[in-house]
C-alpha cells in the first residue's frame, strides 16, 4: 500500500511496538523500528518492509535519524518506565513538523489487595525490602539492579530474573549476583511458570514493574496473591497522553492518507467448567481456557481457573457479553481473539450457555462483528453426584428450582420414585422439607450433595424433618426418593366423590371431562377458571400438567372457601385462586404473574357468568383476541345469549352441543337410569 504523505518510524520498546511494526508490514508498508538492543532485533521479522536501527541514540542522534531519513511520523511504543527516551523524542521533533504518537501499552485490570504496594521509585522500594525477610524475586530487568544490589542484605538474597542476552548477564556479574540467583529467560511468564519459580527459589517477595498484560504483571499480581506473599510494585498505571493500537492505526490511517485494515475476528468458546473444581475440566475445555486472551463469566468461575494471561471479567448476562465483544473488536488489531466465557456444570445443561450462544449467533448472522461460537460441554452437577452416590441417572427425572419457584414439587415427590433437583441453596431444601411434611411424605429420603469436587465437599442423607434445619449455605444438588410414589394417572377423570362437596354446586364429572376436552390444552397454556365453584375445573386442568397455570375466579365466599380446600388436597400449585368478580377483578391477576407481559390466558372456561357473559366476553377479547373459550351453560336465558355471540366478536370453530347424563341408580332388586338437567357446552375462538 503506498503511503503518500509521510515516513513512518516506530520508538520499540513494547511488544505493542512490534505489533504495529508486523501490521505495517502486512500491509507492506515501508517503516522504520528502533530498538534499544539486538536481542529485541532478532524479535523482528525480516519482512523487506521494516528498517531496523538497533542501538539508543540520545536526542541529537535521534534529531539527525529525523532529518536524514525525512521521517514525518514518530510513534513512541517505548516502555512506560523509559521517561527519558520519551523525552528525547518529543525534544528531538520539536520545530520540525513531525508528528508524535505515544501508543500506551494495556495495563489490565486486576483487583488491588493489602499484600500489593505501590513505590515511586526503585530506591523507595529497595528501602522497603530492608524490613522484608527471606529470598526476592527481582523481575524489574537488569537497568535497575544496582539500585538493589548494592546493600549486602539484599544482594545475598536477589534472585533476578532477565533477559537472556549477554548484555543483562554482565550487569548481572558487574552487580556481583551469583550465577545461581540468576534466572535468564524470555519472558512473559504463565501463572504456572512463576508459581513453579517462586516454590523452586523460596521466594517469600516479589519485586515487578507495573508492566501491563503483554508484560505479564497480571500473573505476577495472581501469583503472589495465590502465594500468600507480599508483591512491591515500581510505578502505577500509565498516565497522560497516548492511544492504544487501534486507535493509533487510525491516526497513522488519517495523517498518512492510507487505508490500514484491522478487522479483529473472534474465536468464542463457551465453555461448562464442570463442578467447579479445576482438576474436573476436560481437555479441550482446560486448552481452550489456556488459548484464551480474554475470559467472562460469574466471578466464582472465573476465578476458578488459574490461565492468566488473559483478562478477565466478571460478567455473565448476555447483553453485557456482546457489548464487550464489540469493545474487544473496536480496540484490538489483532486477527484473531480468543474469548472464554464460563459457565457453571455442562454448557449445554440446564446453562445461561443457551442464551448467550442464541444472541451471538443472531448478531454475527446480521454482521455486527465477525466470529464463530463453539460450546464445550462440560461435566454436570447431576452426573458427577451420581457417580460419588452410586445411583444411575438414566432412568431418573430431573427438575430444576435453581433461581426460580417449581410447581407442585410435593406431588412431584408423591408421584416419583426418585429424581435429581438442582437447587438454589439451602433454602430450598428447607422448603422441600417443609412441602413433604405438610403433605405427610414424612418417609422420603432426601440426599444433598453440597460443594461438590471441592475439598469441603458432603453428601449427606436426610429426612424431610432434618431438611428443614439444613443451614449449609454453598453450591447443592439433591437426590429425593419416595419407595412409596404412587403411579401418576395420565388422564383426567376425577371421580365426583374424591372432590370436598358442599351445597356449592359443582360441575359433574362427564360435563367436566367432555369441557376440558372442548378446551384442548396445551403445555404452557394458561387457563382462566370464571366462577370456580367448587374448583373442579381448575383442579382437573392443573393435573393435567405442572406447565399448566390456572387462574380461578370466584366471587361468592363460600365457594372460594372449597376452591381452596379443593386446591390443598390435591397439593396443587400452579393454580391462583382469586376472591373476585368477573370482569370487574381481572386486574387482580397482575398481583400474581404480571399476565399483561408475560402470561396471557390463552384458554378460558366460565362455568358461571353471574347473567355478565357479555362483558365477561368482551373484557377477555380485549386481554387476548386469540383465546380459546369454552362455556358451560344450564338456563335458556344463557343459551340463548350463546347464539349472538358472532354478532359483537370475532370467533371461528364455533360450536356448541347438548349433553345429559343419565346413570343407574339402584331402586330394589332393579336398577334404574335418573337423568341429570342437560347443560349446553359451547366452544370457539376468538380471532382479529
Amino acid at each position: 500500500m503506498e503511503n503518500k504523505l509521510g515516513k513512518i518510524l516506530i520508538f520499540a520498546g513494547t511488544r505493542e511496538g512490534r505489533e504495529l511494526s508486523e501490521i505495517l508490514s502486512k500491509e507492506k508498508i515501508p517503516h522504520g523500528i528502533s530498538v534499544a538492543t539486538k536481542y529485541a532485533s532478532d524479535l523482528l521479522n525480516d519482512d523487506g518492509f521494516t528498517k531496523v536501527y538497533c542501538d539508543r541514540m540520545n536526542k541529537d542522534e535521534m534529531s539527525d535519524l529525523f532529518e536524514n531519513e525525512k521521517y514525518s511520523v514518530i510513534v513512541d511504543a517505548t516502555h512506560p518506565y523509559a521517561y527519558e527516551v520519551s523525552k528525547n523524542i518529543k525534544d528531538a521533533i520539536e520545530g520540525k513538523g513531525i508528528t508524535y504518537i505515544r501508543l500506551k501499552r494495556d495495563m489490565g485490570e486486576f483487583e488491588e489487595n493489602d499484600s500489593i504496594r505501590f513505590f515511586d521509585s526503585n530506591e523507595e522500594c529497595a528501602k522497603a525490602l530492608l524490613n522484608e525477610s527471606g529470598n526476592i524475586l527481582l523481575t524489574t530487568g537488569s537497568k535497575e539492579l544496582n539500585v538493589y544490589a548494592r546493600e549486602d542484605k539484599l544482594r545475598e538474597r536477589l534472585f533476578v530474573r532477565v533477559i537472556p542476552n549477554e548484555e543483562s548477564l554482565a550487569i548481572c556479574r558487574e552487580n556481583e549476583i551469583l550465577s545461581k540467583n540468576i534466572i535468564a529467560m524470555q519472558g512473559p511468564f504463565t501463572l504456572e511458570m512463576n508459581e513453579a519459580i517462586v516454590d523452586m527459589y523460596d521466594i517469600s517477595v516479589m519485586v515487578s514493574k507495573q508492566s501491563g498484560i503483554n508484560g505479564g504483571f497480571i500473573e505476577k499480581v495472581n501469583c503472589a496473591t495465590k502465594k500468600g506473599i507480599p508483591l512491591f510494585v515500581i510505578g502505577c498505571m500509565e498516565k497522560g497522553e497516548g492511544a492504544g493500537l487501534k486507535e493509533t492505526i487510525e491516526k497513522i490511517n488519517e495523517i498518512c492518507g492510507i487505508n490500514i485494515s484491522f478487522n479483529t475476528g473472534l474465536n468464542i468458546n463457551l465453555i461448562g467448567i464442570g463442578t467447579g473444581n479445576e482438576n474436573e475440566l476436560t481437555r479441550s475445555a482446560s486448552e481452550a481456557i489456556k488459548k484464551a486472551d480474554h475470559i467472562f463469566g460469574a466471578k466464582r468461575l472465573i476465578e476458578t481457573v488459574s490461565k492468566e494471561k488473559a483478562q478477565k471479567k466478571a460478567i455473565y448476562n448476555p447483553k453485557d457479553i456482546y457489548e464487550e465483544l464489540k469493545n474487544i473488536c473496536n480496540s484490538e488489531c489483532r486477527e484473531t481473539v480468543n474469548v472464554a466465557i464460563l459457565f457453571s456444570g455442562d454448557a449445554s445443561f440446564y446453562s445461561g450457555a443457551g442464551k448467550v450462544y442464541s444472541l451471538l449467533s443472531d448478531e454475527i448472522n446480521k454482521g455486527a462483528f465477525c466470529a464463530k461460537v463453539n460450546i464445550i460441554p462440560g461435566i454436570s452437577s447431576v452426573s458427577y453426584f451420581a457417580s460419588r452416590i452410586g445411583v444411575p441417572y438414566s432412568d431418573c427425572n430431573l427438575f430444576s428450582m435453581h433461581g426460580k419457584k417449581i410447581d407442585n414439587i410435593a406431588r412431584k415427590i408423591e408421584n416419583k420414585k426418585r429424581f435429581f433437583l438442582l437447587v438454589s441453596g439451602c433454602g430450598d431444601i428447607k422448603e422441600i422439607g417443609k412441602k413433604c411434611v405438610e403433605a405427610g411424605l414424612e418417609n422420603v429420603s432426601v440426599t444433598v450433595g453440597y460443594n461438590l469436587s471441592y475439598e469441603d465437599e458432603k453428601i449427606v442423607r436426610l429426612n424431610p424433618k432434618e431438611c428443614m434445619e439444613f443451614d449449609s449455605e454453598g453450591l447443592i444438588i439433591a437426590l429425593i426418593e419416595n419407595g412409596s410414589n404412587k403411579e401418576r394417572r395420565v388422564s383426567h377423570g376425577i371421580s365426583d366423590d374424591d372432590f370436598i362437596r358442599d351445597k356449592v354446586p359443582m360441575t359433574k364429572e362427564e360435563i367436566r371431562e367432555v369441557s376440558i376436552c372442548k378446551l384442548g390444552l396445551r403445555k404452557n397454556s394458561v387457563l382462566w377458571d370464571i366462577g370456580s365453584g367448587t374448583g373442579t375445573i381448575s383442579v382437573e386442568a392443573a393435573l393435567l400438567s405442572d406447565d399448566v397455570k390456572v387462574y380461578a375466579f370466584e366471587k361468592k365466599e363460600d365457594a372460594y372457601l372449597l376452591s381452596d380446600r379443593n386446591i390443598k388436597k390435591y397439593n396443587l400449585e400452579n393454580i391462583i385462586l382469586i376472591n373476585g368478580e368477573a370482569p370487574d377483578d381481572f386486574e387482580k391477576a397482575k398481583m400474581y404473574d404480571g399476565f399483561v407481559n408475560t402470561r396471557k390466558p390463552t384458554h378460558a372456561f366460565i362455568g358461571g357468568s353471574g347473567g355478565r357473559l357479555k362483558e365477561i366476553l368482551l373484557k377477555l377479547y380485549e386481554i387476548n383476541p386469540n383465546m380459546r373459550v369454552v362455556i358451560n351453560a344450564v338456563t335458556l336465558e344463557t343459551v340463548s345469549e350463546l347464539g349472538k355471540v358472532g354478532e359483537y366478536l370475532k370467533i371461528r370453530n364455533f360450536e356448541v352441543l347438548t349433553l345429559q347424563v343419565s346413570k343407574a341408580q339402584k331402586a330394589g332388586d332393579y336398577n334404574l337410569m335418573k337423568a341429570d338437567n342437560p347443560v349446553w357446552i359451547c366452544s370457539f375462538d376468538f380471532c382479529e
